[in-house]
């Protein structure tokens, strides 16, 4: 009995405060009572806390669900909306969707005019195309001024022996050869007297191309004027019957600069090879991989200088020599030895 009133007077003596006065005694609580009273922590303040009821108190498991749940409508939702930032930004224009040709189309030895009719900038039956639909299109597609072009488009002309030769051409006749296809291409083969096909693409003449300029993503000029030499020499090796003049050189380097001023930076011709990779292979314009049209008005003051570096870096000497070549009005090359 004695210890028991010690216990009983320590335990009055706790709830007692500093100043010696009785602290409320604290109301007791039936089981039940006590079985839905818990303590949780309040807000973001470490330390505080509350009493919640479990009739109302959201279980451990739920929460952790909700949120799991808010954060991946949240990244869905992200992920989405940076799904649809990237096809507003990487589609192909409106009316101008890729389509390859049927099997009544008709295209040429030149993929930068079969990219056009393959995009609807020009007709996609490759039939009946005009001068200035030429010239039109190839402003519209890949912003060249009409004067790059005005020669090579009239001369397209010149495959045509009736009446319609005064107005328009097709596009499989500009196979003819020496006229806008030459020798030593960088995606046809030659000519050969007739026994090359140097309409289609061959992927073993554009792996010159392909496999230049090593260890980085892109072709200029410098690695281009190399491309030209390889295709020379593997030209001069397989084909007795090679053309090869200062027009032919000329005609090659201003393929290759168009090439790279189209489809990359029209100022220095440095080209992504993605880009000059897809318009050689599937005679398609990269929209979808991030290619634009030249920002830039592509000139003859643009063009000429980069025509004129791949020229010098390819080492070109000529195979045979030719009477002097009129290109145009006062613009002539005498090619004799």
């Amino acid at each position: 009995m004695r210890q028991l009133t010690i216990q009983r007077r320590s335990s009055t003596h706790r709830q007692r405060g500093m100043a010696g006065r009785r602290l409320p005694a604290r109301k007791s609580t039936s089981r039940a009572q006590r079985s839905s009273v818990s303590v949780c922590p309040l807000g973001n303040k470490p330390g505080e806390y509350k009493m919640a009821s479990s009739k109302t108190r959201q279980p451990s498991h739920s929460l952790a669900f909700s949120s799991f749940a808010f954060q991946m409508k949240s990244f869905t939702s992200l992920t989405l909306l940076s799904l649809v930032s990237v096809a507003v930004a990487w589609s192909e224009p409106a009316g101008h969707e890729y389509q390859k040709p049927g099997p009544n189309d008709q295209r040429s030895p030149c993929p930068g005019l079969n990219s056009l009719a393959n995009h609807g900038y020009l007709p996609r039956n490759g039939q009946n195309i005009t001068v200035p639909q030429i010239l039109n299109a190839a402003l519209e597609g890949f912003n060249y001024d009409w004067a790059v072009l005005l020669l090579a488009a009239k001369n397209g002309l010149l495959t045509r022996t009736d009446k319609g030769s005064e107005t328009n051409m097709s596009l499989e006749p500009l196979v003819l050869h020496n006229l806008i296809e030459r020798d030593a291409s960088l995606s046809r083969d030659d000519y050969r007297n007739g026994t090359g096909d140097n309409l289609h693409f061959n992927e073993t003449i554009y792996s010159f191309m392909a496999n230049s300029n090593p260890g980085v993503d892109y072709y200029n000029t410098t690695s281009t004027a190399h491309v030209m030499y390889q295709n020379l020499e593997f030209s001069k090796a397989t084909n007795p019957t090679l053309i090869n003049t200062q027009k032919e050189v000329n005609a090659r380097a201003g393929t290759a600069a168009l090439a790279l001023t189209s489809m990359g930076n029209a100022t220095t011709g440095v080209a992504p090879k993605q880009f000059v990779d897809i318009l050689f292979r599937e005679e398609r314009l990269p929209f979808l991989e991030g290619w634009q049209r030249s920002p830039v008005l592509i000139t003859l003051e643009l063009v000429a200088p980069l025509v004129e570096a791949m020229v010098a870096g390819s080492n070109w000497t000529a195979t045979q020599s030719c009477e002097p070549i009129v290109q145009g009005p006062g613009n002539s090359v005498d090619t004799a030895a």
